[in-house]
């Protein structure tokens, strides 16, 4: 399904994978499955298939986020209580989907308040 030209400039790359799955997803699967681990970008960049331009900015967020750890050139899976409420999270969005089927952007944006009409 085509998407806007506003839409493609103002989304980051993780937001417009086809697939219900995030670069940030499949991130978080590989390290919760080693979770006793650290890796490097690249270890995880090659385990995941995000693209080497993102695997950065993915890392960062997450860690930003606190569900991963950085040290040196090493990432790792984040503290416990934070990656339980992110897979919370995840399980209950997948649940919502299973029942009532995935979001269309283009219809949440149809009736998205504009910013400029709140004012």
């Amino acid at each position: 399904m085509p998407i806007d030209i506003e839409t493609f400039e103002s989304s980051p790359e993780d937001r417009l994978q086809q697939s219900g799955e995030t670069n940030a997803d499949r991130v978080m699967q590989f390290l919760a499955t080693h979770p006793d681990q650290a890796f490097t970008q690249s270890e995880i960049r090659d385990a995941t298939g995000v693209k080497a331009g993102s695997i950065s900015v993915v890392l960062s967020r997450l860690e930003n986020r606190g569900l991963v750890r950085h040290k040196g050139n090493y990432w790792a899976l984040g503290e416990a209580d934070d990656v339980a409420a992110y897979t919370g999270m995840v399980e209950s969005m997948r649940a919502a989907n299973d029942r009532f089927g995935e979001e269309n952007i283009e219809e949440w944006l149809e009736h998205a308040v504009d910013d400029e009409d709140t004012e």
